[in-house]
């Protein structure tokens, strides 16, 4: 479980194919996960354990090796396929799994990414930044003006909705300190970002659903 607030960006430094190394297997590599190697700031892994959860841009991964400031985690080839920004090095937004003594922050976050949206502007307005992305069809109806959802790994706000044809739009207010704090300062128009709805709508929509059986 997470909040959506991001505890550090942290910088996908190698990634490796988890594919066994015989010559057949090596051929159909693109069938297979991958091994990511992060690294993190000084002293950021210092309560962290084998078998910890961390979330990579949104995504609960399990950590499966750790030496000093970099771990690694195994990420399979479905995952790879349903999220945006695990694929290439570079940097990424980390968050460590909540304790039962933590401030809950943003949102309860699961850390399941439940689609891949896209950008379709991100410009500054006065001292903040205007970023809109399209949800898809599937997931529009749980989001709602001054809800939250996740996006990146990064607890917001809904400023604004639009539906459309393709699903809706959702407009969302991005100040200085979560641009500094995150990754999210380097989308641009066209971006793929992993989305998260809220739990709470989630579970309010199943309620609805079955009262109508």
């Amino acid at each position: 479980m997470f909040t959506g607030i991001i505890t550090a960006v942290s910088q996908i430094i190698r990634i490796e194919d988890l594919a066994p190394p015989s010559k057949a297997q090596f051929e159909a590599a693109h069938l297979h996960g991958k091994r990511l190697t992060i690294e993190t700031p000084d002293g950021y892994l210092e309560d962290v354990q084998l078998g910890d959860s961390i979330a990579l841009n949104g995504a609960c991964m399990t950590v499966v090796f750790l030496q000093g400031r970099v771990f690694g985690v195994d990420i399979s080839k479905e995952s790879l396929t349903k999220t945006a920004g695990l694929d290439q090095t570079g940097p990424v937004n980390t968050e460590k799994a909540l304790r039962a003594s933590d401030r809950l922050g943003g949102h309860i976050v699961s850390g399941h990414v439940d689609d891949v949206a896209d950008v379709i502007s991100f410009t500054q307005i006065g001292e903040s930044w205007d970023l809109r992305v399209q949800i898809p069809m599937g997931f529009a109806k749980f989001l709602a003006y001054k809800g939250s959802v996740v996006i990146n790994g990064v607890s917001l706000t809904v400023n604004k909705v639009s539906d459309n044809a393709g699903g809706c739009e959702i407009s969302i207010n991005i100040i200085p300190h979560t641009l500094e704090h995150t990754t999210l300062g380097r989308l641009q128009k066209g971006s793929k970002v992993n989305l998260e709805i809220d739990t709470v709508a989630r579970y309010v929509e199943r309620m609805l659903a079955f009262e109508k059986k």
